[in-house]
């Protein structure tokens, strides 16, 4: 398959991981630690068997335990956030997050920002302020921090991942070695247990598909992709999110969930944008 082709499936992917959060936890089909332990073991199981061939031939390096623990925090604090978030907005405040941290990293590190950066930083940072803050549409609080910190975490994890060679062999270990921590956590809501055949189903699609099959794909497609074109193709993934909660789930699209998604998104592409052109001989 051609690299758009494998994008858009890593893109829908990836928005299907929100879709069905949502679809199992919104309805009490199964509760949110146990749906993270069902994902990551499905996760793990799935690209455990895309790596078997290539383990057999050659040894296999240990864990980065940093990237493990932020892998653990995206996925146990992403299913307690949509607890209470729609999946539009779930997605938005994940997607934001994830990019204000990569973005803040850089600022650290030295890189510099021009004017117009700038203010697409800060417009896509109103953005989000905008979506959260207190009003009858506003997203409930504890929800929308929680999803704050899954984005940081999966944030870190992508930035920890940056020099790594063999992406979907390093994503492999991280889900398996991720797996007891999720354990640990259902074990300490473990009165909270319950747990349907459907919801059970979603979470292993979740894991085993959308985040598994997804990541493999996303691995495949970046081969064909500059790293700009890589991170702007992304800006679909919270739109795709929210047309799946309006299809599946009949969630609205609220005037302020999409105002915040246009300041949001906007505000992230001015920035890579322009760090496309500052890049360019």
């Amino acid at each position: 398959m051609n690299p758009i082709a494998l994008t858009a499936l890593a893109m829908i992917a990836f928005a299907a991981n929100s879709v069905l959060c949502r679809l199992a936890l919104g309805v009490g089909l199964i509760d949110a630690a146990s749906f993270s332990t069902v994902r990551v073991v499905a996760g793990a199981v799935v690209l455990a068997l895309l790596m078997i061939p290539n383990w057999r031939n050659r040894s296999r390096t240990p864990a980065n335990w940093r990237m493990v623990l932020m892998l653990f925090s995206y996925m146990a604090f992403f299913s307690f956030a949509y607890l209470t978030l729609s999946t539009g907005t779930g997605a938005l405040i994940l997607f934001g997050a994830v990019q204000l941290t990569m973005f803040a990293v850089a600022l650290r590190s030295g890189e510099h920002f021009s004017a117009m950066s700038w203010f697409g930083l800060l417009f896509a940072f109103g953005g989000l302020l905008y979506l959260v803050l207190p009003g009858v549409t506003a997203p409930d609080p504890v929800g929308a921090m929680l999803m704050a910190v899954a984005g940081v975490s999966w944030g870190v994890y992508s930035l920890l991942g940056r020099g790594t060679t063999e992406p979907l062999a390093a994503t492999a270990k991280n889900f398996i070695f991720a797996v007891p921590l999720v354990l640990a956590v259902s074990l300490i809501f473990l009165d909270n247990y319950h747990m349907t055949l459907e919801g059970a189903l979603l979470a292993s699609a979740s894991g085993g598909l959308a985040s598994g099959i997804g990541y493999a794909i996303w691995y495949r497609a970046l081969r064909g992709l500059t790293a700009t074109r890589a991170a702007t193709v992304q800006l679909s993934v919270p739109a795709i999110a929210a047309l799946g909660g309006v299809v599946f789930m009949g969630e609205d699209i609220t005037l302020r969930l999409l105002l915040a998604t246009v300041a949001t998104l906007g505000g992230v592409w001015l920035v890579l944008a322009q760090r496309a052109r500052s890049s360019s001989p």
